[in-house]
C-alpha cells in the first residue's frame, strides 16, 4: 500500500515538475521590476530589506532611503554599513508625522529624500534602489505623484525599484510590475502590549 502510494506521488509530481518547466521556459523577458510593498501588515520593510540583501550575494550595487525613518539606530542599518562597497545606506525622516507635527519640516525632509533617491535611480551602477515609506509622504502629499511617476518611469531599464508603505496609491499599484499586500492578522503590538523590540521592528 504505501508503496503505491509513493509511486503515485513520484508520478503526480513528475507531471507538475514538466507542467512547471514548461511554464518556465517561456519566460525570457528580463528587465529591472518597479516593486511595491504595502498594506497595514508587518513586513512591507522587512520583506524589501531581505530583496536588498539577495542583491548583495549577487554582487549588485543597492541604494536604501528611509523617508520616516531616521530618528533611532536600526539593526538593518549596521548591518549594511558592512558593506560599503555595495551598499548605501541613507535614513533621512525625522521619525514619524505625528512626532515631528511640522508638516513644513516634513516636506522638505522628504523631498531631501526624495532626491537622494532620484540620484540613485538616474545612475546606471545601482542594480536596486530602496525607496522605504515613500508611500507615506505620497499620502500626505509630501511630493508630487506626478514626479514620482515620472522617475519611476524613466528609471534605467535593468535597475529594480522597491517601494514600501502602507496606502500606496492607485496609480503606482497600476504601474508597477510587482505589487504585494501585506494584511495585518495578528500583532502584539496591539493585542498583548508587547512594544516594539530590537531584531523584531528595529
Amino acid at each position: 500500500m504505501i508503496e503505491r502510494t509513493d509511486e503515485r506521488h513520484a508520478e503526480k509530481m513528475k507531471k507538475k515538475q514538466a507542467a512547471h518547466d514548461k511554464i518556465v521556459a517561456a519566460k525570457t523577458i528580463e528587465k529591472g521590476l518597479l516593486i511595491v510593498h504595502t498594506g497595514k501588515g508587518k513586513g512591507k520593510t522587512t520583506a524589501a530589506l531581505g530583496m536588498v540583501v539577495r542583491a548583495i550575494g549577487h554582487g549588485k550595487k543597492v541604494g536604501v532611503v528611509q523617508f520616516v525613518k531616521g530618528a533611532m539606530t536600526t539593526g538593518e542599518k549596521t548591518v549594511f554599513d558592512a558593506f560599503p562597497d555595495q551598499v548605501e545606506f541613507k535614513p533621512m525622516g525625522d521619525g514619524f508625522t505625528w512626532d515631528t507635527q511640522d508638516r513644513t519640516q516634513d516636506i522638505a525632509s522628504a523631498r531631501k529624500a526624495w532626491d537622494e533617491v532620484k540620484r540613485m535611480i538616474e545612475d546606471p551602477s545601482y542594480g536596486m534602489v530602496l525607496a522605504d515609506e515613500l508611500n507615506i509622504v505620497l499620502r500626505y502629499d509630501y511630493l508630487p505623484l506626478d514626479e514620482v511617476l515620472a522617475v519611476l518611469a524613466a528609471k534605467p531599464e535593468m535597475t529594480h525599484v522597491i517601494v514600501t508603505g502602507r496606502n500606496a496609491p492607485e496609480r503606482l499599484v497600476e504601474a508597477a510590475d510587482l505589487v504585494t499586500e501585506m494584511t495585518l492578522v495578528k500583532h502584539p503590538f496591539r493585542e498583548q502590549g508587547v512594544k516594539a523590540q530590537p531584531g523584531i521592528e528595529f
